[in-house]
């Protein structure tokens, strides 16, 4: 019982220390962002005269209404395509495993390990002969593209998992693949589903290389790639920039705030099956 007790406060202690290692850099970029505009803050001293208006101002400099507007624009273009094509393929590659379905997925595994940065420069050579560049559709179908491995993988570990009896005893009362898929598997699937598209909504709205060396104009990028223009403007100036990237992270940290319960519940409901 003792060392259990003691594992289990050397546990909590772990817990704690990594919660304060991660939450630190953003006490450090609130206090920074109430210094003074202009000023080159040291370390996390509060200032004696907090500037809130730094926030006001950043968000009218960099014109954050055009902003959230052009990223919720290119999230509906890639999240719901990305989640709906990633569980089809997830569901015949994890659950129906027609031939070659094996080498098929190993092909998705390969793409897990390609970088943004290593196909950068022909992708924008594609997308210019395309006559895409400088529009959102330059950073929409890109990065659907980019997230089909994972997002097929993730929804394949999810459909290999479900009990072959279920889709048997659907078959048995006439339920056709469209049916069984639909009405059976889609249903049982909403954790995965929906933690699969807090990912990619998250990662969506933190795009930054895409946005920067595809679209011209930061009024067409995503709330990151639109920072690179303001830091642009506000390079010198610390504490804008850190009210700005605040602002920034500020709806990727309440969408997953309200969706957490979902995206633990598939993390558990895919260990538990594991």
């Amino acid at each position: 019982m003792i060392v259990h007790a003691r594992e289990k406060w050397a546990g909590r202690v772990v817990l704690v220390v990594l919660m304060l290692v991660t939450i630190l850099p953003f006490v450090s970029l609130f206090v920074t962002a109430l210094h003074e505009p202009g000023t080159y803050p040291r370390g996390l001293e509060w200032p004696e005269t907090p500037h809130w208006g730094n926030f006001v101002l950043a968000f009218q400099s960099a014109n954050m209404p055009a902003l959230l507007a052009s990223s919720f624009l290119i999230e509906l273009g890639v999240v719901p395509i990305a989640v709906l094509i990633a569980t089809l393929a997830g569901f015949a590659l994890g659950h129906l495993k027609p031939w070659g379905s094996g080498a098929v997925f190993i092909f998705f595994l390969l793409g897990l390990t390609l970088p943004f940065e290593g196909i950068i420069t022909p992708l924008y050579f594609q997308v210019r002969e395309l006559g895409l560049l400088n529009t959102r559709w330059a950073i929409i179908l890109p990065l659907i593209g980019l997230f089909m491995p994972f997002a097929v993988t993730w929804m394949r570990a999810h459909f290999v998992t479900m009990p072959q009896d279920l889709s048997e005893a659907a078959r048995v009362d006439g339920a056709t693949t469209w049916q069984l898929f639909w009405r059976i598997h889609v249903p049982l699937s909403v954790p995965a589903i929906s933690s699969l598209a807090i990912l990619l909504f998250l990662w969506t709205w933190n795009q930054f290389l895409l946005a920067i060396v595809l679209v011209n104009d930061p009024e067409k990028r995503t709330m990151a790639g639109a920072l690179g223009a303001f830091q642009g403007r506000y390079g010198t100036d610390i504490p804008l920039l850190c009210a700005g990237s605040l602002l920034i992270l500020t709806p990727t940290l309440i969408i997953f705030l309200i969706f957490q319960r979902q995206f633990v519940s598939a993390l558990m409901q895919g260990s538990l099956k594991g």
